[in-house]
């Protein structure tokens, strides 16, 4: 999964690597039409 999928991910920015792991981004909510997490951003 990681090989394959968070390339892509990483490049349509739907995603971003943080010390703590992975975090879906604001584009990525939006993207999937969910509700941000206000303590996220």
């Amino acid at each position: 999964i990681e090989d394959v999928y968070e390339p892509y991910l990483l490049q349509e920015g739907l995603i971003e690597r943080t010390p703590r792991g992975r975090l879906a981004t604001r584009w990525a909510y939006e993207h999937l039409k969910i509700k941000i997490p206000e303590r996220l951003f």
